[in-house]
């Protein structure tokens, strides 16, 4: 079975818009210039989605020896912030891309759009509609329904002309009237059913402050604002393949400065259990389902990157699953898959007990003053790399284990601690359970065993073998830690399949925090810092919070039993 994670898949060499940008190139289109854009708008912060679109944008460009632009649609001024802009920034250099500097913005491009609104307007093919909103909507017909002329369409240019400098002045309260094109009320997209290309709104603009009251639609901006940078290919996804005549119209008639940009569409990136609606992100946010937009259960990329996703992982993931024309939802386990891999390469390993539970050795030696012996173990940090050195760990008669790790009345095939049953340590010694000492309702509390002195280092000089290596801390020794452990936010694969409400999926037991007991080295781990809990998972230490740390995935590679459940029918 193919690994996804490997070397090998790492996605096709080429695909149909890499082929297109080909053609163009062998062809002299655009004079062999590449050029491309990002342009999200500044109202909330980017998302896994946006991260394959990051990939695309830039990733093309470069692979062409081109320029992508960072530029934000900033033309409505209630919803964004410069706040939103600059996370929007640092989550692509996050990322590994660096888009030139200065940021664009659409608004550096105001004065030039109202140039063209105008010139659209003295040649007939826009005009000033003072119908309310909802007027205009139905007017606009439907699918399968024709369109029904404004009553202001066919105003004179002069007085269409007027009544748009009057609406930039600030004469005409907000929502009184709007620029529309004027297109085709019965054409078969309703994209281009005279659309609306400005509105009054009034509002305090985080780059141009009050200087206008009047802002561009998104399709108003976009492909003009590709044209005045030089944009060569604008790429979008896939929900945008009905504005692109729309897009193609405008610059039809306008007088450009170069090359017309083209628009091409591909698939969006959706994930399972997953939903990336900004409105409903920012309703998780509101509601106090989540504690932020960097709670690591978020699909966010300042989510991903606190929980301890490597941008390596996610690039690679966006490489692996290529650009298609057709919207599909990809497994979450997938894109966990490259989080493991990286992590696996990169991370150093730690031993942590999440569920502590007290292991004592009785034949534990004392030294002279009565005091327990410590003793110190040299462990590799990082068996995938030899470069990450070797560390020591401390060992004595009283040690942290998982709780689950023993049992006093044993289940079939339970190969773990129990009593009159032999474990290894890991890199320690072989131990044997004895005893237990349990509390008033019965629960173990604290486990007795006897060690072998021979087994030093994990090793039987006898050659017995025993089934089972369990992880430990020293309790004398141990730092406390915070853990997170994290379950799917939404639990339907598809959320709101059933009722059409996501939110009817939410998972209530998303997150458990534990408090556990970790090996001294734990401490020595910088904020952001991935590291692998022996047994237990990768685990990220959180930014801001010392000794809290987010299980990033699990050790078990779910999407290959996904695979071979798939395999099986």
């Amino acid at each position: 079975m193919t690994d996804p994670t490997s070397a090998s898949s790492t996605g096709p060499a080429g695909d149909f818009i890499r082929d297109l940008i080909r053609r163009d190139n062998e062809q002299g289109t655009f004079g062999g210039r590449v050029q491309t854009r990002f342009p999200p708008e500044p109202n909330g912060y980017l998302h896994i989605g946006h991260a394959k679109a990051i990939c695309v944008d830039f990733g093309i460009a470069a692979d062409f020896d081109g320029v992508c632009n960072l530029r934000l649609d900033d033309t409505n001024p209630d919803t964004e912030e410069s706040e939103f802009g600059q996370a929007i920034a640092a989550d692509i250099e996050w990322l590994g891309y660096t888009p030139p500097q200065p940021t664009r913005h659409a608004s550096d491009y105001f004065e030039q759009l109202y140039v063209w609104a105008e010139h659209l307007v003295q040649e007939g093919l826009a005009y000033v509609d003072d119908q309310d909103p909802d007027a205009i909507s139905a007017g606009r017909g439907g699918y399968g329904r024709e369109g029904v002329e404004s009553p202001h369409r066919n105003r004179p240019i002069e007085e269409n002309l007027d009544l748009l400098r009057r609406m930039r002045a600030g004469e005409f309260a907000d929502g009184s009237m709007v620029l529309r094109a004027k297109i085709d009320m019965n054409h078969e997209n309703m994209q281009m059913r005279d659309p609306v290309m400005y509105r009054i709104r009034r509002g305090h603009h985080f780059r141009t402050g009050d200087e206008w009251v009047i802002y561009p639609t998104y399709d108003w901006a976009h492909g003009q604002s590709d044209a005045i940078e030089g944009v060569t290919h604008s790429l979008c996804t896939l929900e945008f393949d009905s504005h692109r005549p729309l897009y193609d119209w405008y610059l039809d008639h306008l007088p450009l400065p170069g090359d017309q940009p083209r628009q091409t569409e591909f698939a969006r990136l959706e994930l399972t259990h997953t939903v990336t609606s900004k409105r409903r992100l920012a309703q998780l946010v509101a509601d106090g389902v989540v504690d932020g937009w960097d709670d690591p259960r978020m699909p966010t990329l300042r989510g991903l990157r606190r929980r301890g996703y490597p941008p390596k992982a996610i690039r690679d993931f966006c490489s692996y699953i290529g650009l298609t024309r057709t919207n599909s939802r990809h497994s979450i386990e997938l894109l966990e898959s490259f989080v493991r891999r990286e992590l696996n390469v990169s991370s150093q390993r730690r031993m942590a007990v999440l569920r502590p539970l007290k292991l004592v050795l009785t034949n534990w030696p004392k030294d002279e003053a009565g005091e327990p012996v410590v003793e110190w173990f040299e462990t590799v940090n990082n068996p995938e790399n030899p470069d990450d050195g070797t560390r020591l760990v401390p060992f004595t008669g009283e040690l942290w284990i998982e709780r689950d790790d023993f049992a006093l009345d044993p289940p079939p095939k339970f190969f773990r601690l129990s009593p009159g049953k032999e474990v290894r340590l890991r890199s320690a010694y072989f131990v044997t359970a004895t005893d237990v000492v349990t509390d008033d309702a019965g629960e173990v509390v604290e486990v007795h065993a006897t060690y072998d002195p021979a087994s030093k280092g994990g090793n039987s000089p006898d050659g017995r073998k025993v089934k089972s290596t369990m992880h430990w801390v020293s309790a004398r020794h141990a730092v406390p830690a915070r853990v997170a452990l994290y379950d799917r936010l939404f639990s339907a694969q598809v959320p709101g399949e059933r009722t059409g409400d996501a939110f009817d999926d939410l998972n209530p037991n998303s997150v458990e925090i534990l408090e556990a007991q970790a090996e001294p080295a734990l401490a020595e781990t910088e904020p952001g810092q991935v590291v692998q809990f022996e047994r237990l998972g990768y685990f990220a230490h959180d930014p801001r919070e010392p000794m809290l740390f987010h299980r990033t995935v699990g050790l078990r590679d779910e999407w290959a039993n996904i695979q071979k459940r798939q395999a099986k029918g």
